[in-house]
C-alpha cells in the first residue's frame, strides 16, 4: 500500500445516481426494521401518514442544505460551510459532532449486522467468532473504500438492489391486504407526546449529509448533489409510508414485536421462508448504511485536514488510487474498536441531538454565505423562493424536535463540545 501523494485533489467518478444511493444508504439502514411497531402502538392505523407529515417538514432541511450544497464543489459538506461561513473553530466543531454521531452510528449498526446474521448463523454473536467477524466487516469495508471511490460505489449499487428488492417484495404482497378505508382513517389519533414521537421519526430520515461530504469527487456536484437529495429523500419518504401501511395492515395478526417487527411480517405474508427473505434484507440494509459511511466519513477528516483544523496526516492520499487512505484506515479503526468493545452505547444517546446541533448551525450560515461568497457563485446557485423562510422553518422544526431530547443528553452534548475544544486546542498549539 504506497503513500506520499499527500493531500491533492480526488477523482470525480460519483454521479447523480452515485449521489442517490449514498443517500439512500444513509437513510435505510436499521430504523425502518424496528419502527413499524412502536408508530402503530402509538398511532394505529394513521402511523403511515407520520412519515410523509414529518418527510414534509424534514423536506425544508433537504431544501435549505440543497442550496448550501450548490455554492461548493469541494468535499466536506457541513464542515466546509459552517468553516466558510463562521472560520475555523465553528467549523472543526461541526466535523466534531458529526464524527462522533457517524462513528457510534457505525459501530451500533455493525452490531445490528452480526445480530441479523446470527438469524442464520448463530455463532456468529458468539466470543472470539464474533470479534473476527466485525474485524472482517470493516477490513473489507476499508479495503474496497481504499481501492477507489468507483468501486465503493459498484459495491453500493448492489447492496441497494438486494437491500430493496425484499422490501419492495414485502410491499406488494401486502397491499392487497390493505383494505382502500383505512388508507386515510377518519378520526386523527391522540397521540401522547407526538415531540417524542416525531424525534423518534427524524431518526429515519437522518444520513442523507454523507452526501454533502463527498462532493469533491462528484461530476458536477453543485446540480447533482442537490438532485440526488432531493429525489432521493422524496422517493424514500413514499417507500417508508408503504411500509408503514403494510404492517398496520396486518398488525392486527401479528404477535407482540420482539424488536424485528418486519421478522414477523414477513413471516406473516410469506410463509416460512419470509422470516428468512427478511433477515437477508436487513443484513444488505445496513450492510449498505455501512458502506455509505465509510465513504462518505472519511472524507470529511480529509476535508478538515485541507482546512487544517486536523493534521496533514488525515488528508493523505493513496499514491495509486488517490482516496483518503489514512483517514479510511483511522475511520475503520476507531468503528471496529467501538464495535468490539460496545463502549459506543453512551455516544448513541447523543447521536441525533448532534446532528441537530449541526443542522441548525448549517441552516444560520445561509445568510451569512449568500453576502460572503462571491456575487458570480451565489447567482448561480440553487436559491430557494421565499427568501429565508425555507430555512427559517427548517430551523424551527429542528429546534422543536431537539427540544424534546433529555437533560442528560444536553450535558453529555455539552461535554461532548468541551471535549472537541481541547483536540482543536491541541492541533492549533501543535503548529506554533
Amino acid at each position: 500500500m504506497g503513500l506520499g501523494k499527500g493531500v491533492g485533489h480526488l477523482r470525480r467518478e460519483i454521479s447523480t445516481f452515485g449521489v442517490s444511493f449514498i443517500v439512500l444508504n444513509g437513510l435505510i439502514g436499521a430504523g425502518i426494521f424496528a419502527l413499524p411497531a412502536t408508530l402503530f402502538s402509538q398511532a394505529g392505523a394513521f402511523s403511515p401518514w407520520l412519515f410523509p407529515i414529518i418527510g414534509l417538514l424534514f423536506i425544508t432541511i433537504i431544501l435549505s442544505f440543497s442550496e448550501l450544497a450548490s455554492y461548493f464543489s469541494e468535499s466536506g459538506g457541513p464542515v466546509l460551510y459552517n468553516y466558510t461561513a463562521f472560520g475555523p473553530l465553528a467549523g472543526f466543531q461541526t466535523g466534531w459532532f458529526l464524527y462522533l454521531g457517524r462513528l457510534t452510528a457505525m459501530a451500533a449498526n455493525a452490531n445490528v449486522l452480526i445480530y441479523y446474521a446470527a438469524f442464520l448463523v448463530p455463532d456468529l454473536a458468539d466470543g472470539w467468532v464474533r470479534g473476527v467477524t466485525l474485524f472482517s466487516v470493516f477490513a473489507l469495508l476499508a479495503i474496497g473504500n481504499i481501492l477507489g471511490v468507483k468501486q465503493a460505489m459498484k459495491a453500493l449499487a448492489v447492496l441497494s438492489t438486494f437491500k430493496l428488492v425484499p422490501l419492495f417484495v414485502l410491499i406488494l404482497v401486502g397491499v392487497p391486504h390493505v383494505v382502500p378505508s383505512e388508507v386515510v382513517p377518519v378520526d386523527f389519533p391522540q397521540i401522547d407526546n407526538f415531540g417524542a414521537t416525531a424525534l423518534l421519526l427524524m431518526y429515519a430520515f437522518m444520513g442523507f449529509e454523507s452526501a454533502l461530504m463527498t462532493a469533491g469527487e462528484t461530476n458536477n456536484p453543485r446540480r447533482n448533489v442537490p438532485r440526488g437529495l432531493i429525489i432521493t429523500v422524496l422517493s424514500i419518504t413514499l417507500f417508508y409510508f408503504l411500509v408503514q401501511l403494510v404492517y398496520s395492515a396486518a398488525a392486527p395478526q401479528l404477535p407482540t414485536s420482539n424488536g424485528a417487527p418486519l421478522v414477523e411480517l414477513g413471516s406473516h405474508l410469506l410463509g416460512a421462508y419470509g422470516a428468512v427473505v427478511i433477515t437477508l434484507a436487513a443484513i444488505f440494509s445496513v450492510g449498505g448504511n455501512l458502506m455509505s459511511n465509510m465513504v462518505a466519513v472519511p472524507r470529511m477528516t480529509f476535508a478538515m485536514a485541507e482546512e487544517n483544523t486536523l493534521p496533514k496526516w488525515f488528508g493523505v492520499l493513496h499514491k495509486d488510487y488517490d482516496t483518503p487512505v489514512n483517514s479510511i484506515v483511522f475511520y475503520a479503526v476507531l468503528c471496529f474498536a467501538l464495535a468490539v468493545s460496545g463502549s459506543f452505547v453512551w455516544l448513541a444517546v447523543v447521536s441525533s441531538l448532534s446532528r441537530l446541533f449541526v443542522f441548525v448551525s448549517c441552516l444560520a450560515s445561509i445568510p451569512v454565505l449568500r453576502k460572503k461568497l462571491p456575487a458570480d457563485v451565489v447567482k448561480q446557485a440553487l436559491r430557494m423562493p421565499g427568501g429565508y423562510t425555507i430555512p427559517a422553518i427548517a430551523a424551527v422544526f429542528c429546534v422543536w424536535a431537539a427540544s424534546y431530547s433529555t437533560a442528560d443528553a444536553w450535558l453529555t452534548l455539552g461535554a461532548l463540545a468541551s471535549v472537541g475544544m481541547v483536540f482543536y486546542w491541541f492541533s492549533h498549539k501543535s503548529k506554533d
